[in-house]
């Protein structure tokens, strides 16, 4: 295998780990449940995605062939990881927020996730 080669997929299983163990540490050390849900969404995918990258790499390296399997992971996740976390954080506001605790919502008057009216309210 080319030097090139080599430490390009160094380069990547490095930033990689480090990606992961900041994601892991902030899921680990962070207070409340909406820091923590920046964690793994967004370092760790971070993470899972440069070991994908140096996967790749060393596949095209290996062999005269592109690995597309691992483009296809890394795109599925790079997709997937955003809309989980908008999902848990809509959960986690209508779970432990009211329209009261909420902040102002600016020119439109009111959050998506909490535009009831007074009487379909229920609570």
């Amino acid at each position: 295998m080319d030097l090139f080669f080599e430490l390009l997929i160094t380069a990547f299983l490095i930033i990689a780990g480090v990606f992961g163990l900041v994601g892991s540490f902030g899921l680990l050390k962070l207070n409340d449940a909406m820091s923590r849900l920046h964690a793994p969404t967004k370092a760790t995918t971070l993470g899972v995605g440069g070991v994908l990258l140096a996967s790749m790499a060393y596949a095209f390296a290996k062999g005269p062939h592109y690995s597309v399997h691992e483009l296809m992971i890394t795109l599925f996740l790079l997709l997937t990881a955003p809309i989980t976390a908008n999902f848990i954080a809509k959960v986690h506001i209508h779970q432990k927020e009211s329209r009261d605790s909420l902040p102002a919502a600016g020119e439109d008057g009111s959050w998506a996730t909490q535009n009831l009216d007074d009487t379909d309210d229920k609570s």
